[in-house]
């Protein structure tokens, strides 16, 4: 029996039944690592301390953008190496509290900026199931991570598709939650009112398992929701009877790979079959979400990442030579050295938008879109209990294939970024694989704090089409 391969709840069943210890589990993971990270390079470092185990004790890979105290914690760049946090984000708190036991962080895009792991300082990540192709990002060290056995479960953050991405990438699950469920007090900041911290996980019930423990309110995160936190794996039904489901029409034009839309479509036919009811619906504004989201979000980034400076984070490099003042040119020379092109790129196109002269063209603009996005799926869910389609409109491209091509990288999260925007929650979950045998993601949303309809409609679908239970050959 290799436990590195089971899930959580089958690891948790025989911790239970006494037939295994969790010293066991947390070797058999940290033997996978040594054996197969050297190829698909997961994990930026790994934490070598043994944890009393509690009473969940599961190995979890950590994303490296949330707060460990006296862990580096660095959001894949150089500008942060060295830097150890004071304090445990909420969510690390809630884990350890749990008895889970951190293996280590996992890779990233810088500063989350970006959907194919390829622009982290530390290098790119492999997809597992092709270690040629992108695992997705920013979250793509985490999904990977999975997918490969290199943990059970993991955590990771979505700003525009961060987290079901990289899920539908590399086959495994994958959940946005709605924004104010679970805290983001200690994860790195990219976009403030976008970013969101997730579960990423071999199937729905480990990803229903590890949401109810880490959702909750946090006085100490503003953007905190205070209300119940249910029992996830109560929704867990196959039977999805009567619910009404609609398919947006937007999402099935010019640009999805057929493969992908007919994974689509025959996991439609499944759920159909199993009693859901289907419409096609229209959210008018879908295209607009990539250009209103790439407004939002780099114009949150240049103010947040502003206070990356040399002074109190991370590296600080000196001007061989004064140009403008010893303190300027310290600021100019650790943010030139300290950020990758793709953190450049955003942190100008986000100080553009929010310039004298262009803040109401762009920004402001861009907030009263983000509105009329928000209205469509508000409209929607009045009628309707979920919204279902594909999470990416390809499978994992090559690595390198899209680097110098911003654009098309871009739209890798043309169906995903809505989903933040408009605050609701939004799950992948695998629903088959192409001619490459690169795995396909099927995305559902439903309205805010509505997370039990996405385990229940996806719980429904993976007990009939089991895809999740296919492995990469590593």
């Amino acid at each position: 029996m290799e436990l590195h391969a089971l899930t959580a709840h089958e690891l948790l069943g025989l911790i239970q039944e006494k037939k295994i210890a969790p010293k066991e589990i947390l070797d058999a993971v940290r033997e996978r690592i040594q054996t197969i990270d050297k190829d698909v390079k997961a994990y930026i470092r790994l934490n070598e301390s043994r944890p009393d185990p509690g009473p969940c004790p599961i190995p979890i890979g950590i994303k490296d953008n949330m707060c460990m105290v006296d862990q580096e914690t660095t959001c894949g760049s150089h500008i942060l190496e060295g830097f150890k946090a004071p304090y445990d984000a909420t969510v690390i708190d809630k884990l350890k509290r749990s008895g889970a036991m951190l293996i280590g962080n996992t890779n990233m895009d810088e500063f989350a900026m970006g959907s194919s792991t390829e622009n982290s300082f530390f290098g790119a990540t492999r997809n597992p199931w092709g270690l040629d192709r992108v695992p997705g990002g920013s979250s793509g060290g985490s999904a990977a991570a999975v997918a490969a056995d290199e943990a059970i479960w993991a955590i990771g953050s979505d700003t525009g598709g961060s987290i079901r991405q990289p899920a539908s990438f590399c086959g495994v699950v994958g959940l946005k939650p709605t924004y104010g469920r679970v805290s983001r007090y200690g994860l790195i900041a990219f976009a403030s009112s976008l970013d969101q911290i997730g579960p990423i996980a071999k199937d729905v019930t480990d990803c229903a398992l590890l949401l109810n423990i880490i959702a909750g309110y946090d006085n100490l995160d503003s953007t905190s929701v205070d209300l119940p936190v249910p029992d996830y794996t109560k929704a867990l039904k196959k039977d999805v009877k009567g619910l009404k489901i609609g398919i947006p029409k937007e999402y099935f034009v010019e640009g999805l790979d057929p493969q992908v839309k007919d994974a689509v479509r025959a996991a439609v036919k499944v759920l159909e079959d199993k009693g859901a009811r289907f419409e096609d619906v229209s959210l008018p504004h879908t295209e607009y979400g990539i250009a209103t989201y790439y407004i939002i979000a780099t114009s949150e980034a240049s103010s947040n990442l502003a206070r990356y400076d040399g002074v109190q984070y991370g590296i600080r490099e000196l001007a061989q030579k004064v140009r403008k003042s010893p303190l300027l040119d310290m600021y100019d020379e650790t943010r030139d050295i300290g950020f990758g092109p793709e953190v450049k790129r955003r942190i100008m196109l986000g100080t553009y938008s929010l310039s004298s002269g262009y803040y109401d063209a762009y920004y402001l603009k861009g907030l009263k879109v983000r509105t009329l996005i928000k209205n469509d799926f508000d409209k929607l869910f009045k009628d309707f209990d979920a919204l279902i389609g594909p999470t990416s409109p390809t499978t994992a491209f090559k690595i390198g294939d899209r680097v110098n091509d911003p654009l098309s990288m871009y739209l890798s999260d043309i169906y995903t970024v809505s989903a933040n925007l408009s605050g609701i929650p939004a799950l992948s979950v695998p629903c088959g694989f192409s001619k490459e045998k690169l795995p396909i993601g099927l995305q559902i949303m439903a309205k805010p704090f509505d997370e039990e309809m996405l385990f229940r409609i996806a719980y429904a679908y993976e007990q009939s089409a089991q895809w999740h239970k296919q492995k990469p050959k590593l």
